[in-house]
C-alpha cells in the first residue's frame, strides 16, 4: 500500500461516496473564474488544530466544506456538525446534510468533487497523505512541520510538481501576527543591521524528540488505533498520544520521535522558518551543524557558507544580530537596538518579500489563480529539514558536515541513516 491510491480503493471509495449523498460539482469542473465560485474542500485530521481550520473555512463565501476524515469517530461527527450547522443557517428549511464523514482518508481523496484538502494529522502522516492527495489532483494545505524526516520533503515536492497542484504549508508566521516577522526579514535583507553575523532562535519549552515509552491502554470504541499509527511502529494505544473523543489542547504525540520532532520541530518549524527566510534566501542550507557536547537541549549551532550562524537558544522568538545592531521579533513584538533601526521606514527601492497577510486567504486565492502561495512545499520542506538536522545533531552530539545540494551528510554513514526510516507495512512512500 503506497501513498498512491490503488485502483480498487479508488473504485470502492467512489462507490461509498456515491451512497452518502449528493455531491457538488467541483469548481474546476464548473470552470471557476470569479470570486463567487466555491471551492469544495475536505479535511483530513480534525483534532484541536483541524477543527479550528474547519471553523475558519466554513464561513468563507468561496469555500464549501464537503467532507471530513478522522480516525476518531467523535471528531469526524463534531466537525461535520460544525459545517452542516453553518450551512443549514443559510437554507430556508434550516437543514443541511451535505458534508460526508470518513474514517479512512483514502475514501475522502477518492471523491471527484473535492478540489482541495486541509491536512492536520500527526506529523508522521503528513508525507503519505500529501503525496496521495497530490496524486489525486487535490490542492493541499498541510500543517507544519511538513515532514517527519528530511528525505520525505523531496518526495512531497516531487509529487506537488508532477501533479501541478497548489500547496501551502501552515507556517502562518510569514503572513500573520501583524506582519512583524515579515518586517524583520525585510529589514535584515535590506542591510539595516549591516553584515548579518548570527540569528538566535528559541523554540519555546522543550527540545528534541524522545522515544515513546508510554504504557499500553485499551483503545476506546470508535477510535481506529491501527490507522492512527499508520506507518509508525506497532504499539498499544495510549490516551496521551490520541485523546479520547473531542479534546482541547494539543496532544503530546509531538514530543515522541516515532510521531514527530519534539518541540524543536513543532514551534521550531515556525521560528526556524523565519530565520532561514532571512539568512538563506537561496536555499543552500547550512554547511556545518555543531551541537553542544553535553546533554543540553539548546546551544546547537548552524554555520552557513557566508559565515553567518544560526543558534538554537536564547530568548524566545528570533534575534537577528549584525554589525549595526539587533532586531528581536516574536508574535506579539518587534524591537531593535538601537531603536532607530526600525524607526526608519523602508523605501520603494528596498527589496520586499511575498506580501500575503492572510494564510488561508492566500492559499484560496492561489488555487484560483494557479500561482504559488507564500509557503510552498519547497519552503515547508526546508524549514522542517532544519529542525530535523538539529534533532540529529542533538542525537549524535558531534559536528556534522552537511551537503545541502545532495541532502546528505558528508562522510558520516551513521548520520545519513537518520535521514529517513522504514515505515511499518503495508505503508510505504515511493
Amino acid at each position: 500500500m503506497s501513498a498512491k491510491l490503488s485502483r480498487r480503493s479508488l473504485l470502492q471509495a467512489g462507490a461509498a461516496a456515491a451512497l452518502i449523498g449528493p455531491t457538488i460539482l467541483t469548481a474546476r469542473a464548473r470552470g471557476a473564474s470569479g470570486p463567487s465560485d466555491r471551492l469544495n474542500v475536505g479535511f483530513i485530521g480534525v483534532g484541536t488544530q483541524g477543527r479550528g481550520h474547519v471553523n475558519r473555512l466554513v464561513g468563507q463565501s468561496d469555500v464549501q466544506v464537503v467532507a471530513i476524515s478522522d480516525v476518531v469517530i467523535e471528531r469526524t461527527n463534531a466537525a461535520k456538525e460544525i459545517a452542516e450547522k453553518k450551512y443549514a443557517e443559510a437554507t430556508k428549511s434550516g437543514a443541511y446534510k451535505g458534508c460526508a464523514g470518513f474514517n479512512d482518508f483514502r475514501e475522502l481523496l477518492a471523491r471527484k468533487d473535492i478540489d482541495a484538502v486541509v491536512i492536520a494529522t500527526p506529523d508522521h502522516w503528513h508525507a503519505l497523505i500529501c503525496v496521495a492527495a497530490a496524486e489525486a489532483k487535490k490542492d493541499i494545505y498541510c500543517e507544519k512541520p511538513l515532514t517527519h524526516t528530511i528525505s520525505q520533503g523531496q518526495k512531497i515536492v516531487n509529487a506537488v510538481r508532477a501533479n501541478k497542484i497548489v500547496f501551502q504549508t501552515g507556517s502562518q508566521q510569514r503572513t500573520e501576527f501583524g506582519g512583524r516577522f515579515r518586517q524583520a526579514v525585510e529589514y535584515v535583507m535590506n542591510g539595516r543591521l549591516g553584515k548579518l553575523d548570527s540569528i538566535t532562535v528559541n523554540v519555546g519549552v522543550g527540545g528534541p524528540p524522545i522515544p515513546c515509552d508510554l504504557p499500553g491502554e485499551t483503545a476506546p470504541e470508535g477510535t481506529d488505533w491501527n490507522l492512527w499509527l499508520g506507518p509508525a511502529p506497532q504499539r498499544a494505544y495510549n490516551e496521551i498520544l490520541c485523546p479520547k473523543g473531542i479534546h482541547k489542547g494539543f496532544p503530546a504525540w509531538r514530543k515522541y520521535k516515532e510521531y514527530a520532532g519534539g518541540q524543536l520541530a513543532d514551534m521550531g518549524a515556525h521560528h526556524f522558518d523565519i530565520a532561514i527566510w532571512a539568512i538563506d534566501p537561496e536555499n543552500k542550507g547550512p554547511t556545518l551543524i555543531e551541537p553542544p557536547s553535553g546533554k543540553e537541549e539548546s546551544g546547537l549551532k548552524f554555520t552557513y557558507a557566508n559565515g553567518a550562524q544560526m543558534i538554537h537558544g536564547g530568548k524566545d522568538g528570533c534575534t537577528f544580530a549584525g554589525s549595526l545592531g539587533t532586531i528581536y521579533v516574536n508574535r506579539p513584538v518587534i524591537e531593535s537596538t538601537p531603536e532607530s533601526i526600525l524607526k526608519e521606514p523602508l523605501t520603494d527601492k528596498d527589496a520586499r518579500v511575498y506580501p500575503a497577510t492572510n494564510h488561508f486567504g492566500n492559499w484560496l486565492e492561489c488555487i484560483k489563480s494557479r500561482k504559488d502561495p507564500i509557503c510552498t512545499a519547497e519552503i515547508g520542506a526546508r524549514s522542517a529539514a532544519i529542525c530535523h538536522l538539529a534533532a540529529i545533531g542533538y542525537d549524535l552530539r558531534r559536528p556534522l558536515k552537511w551537503d545541502g545540494a545532495a541532502s546528505r551528510f558528508l562522510g558520516d554513514d551513521e548520520a545519513n541513516k537518520l535521514l529517513d526510516y522504514t515505515m511499518r507495512g503495508p505503508w510505504k512512500l515511493t
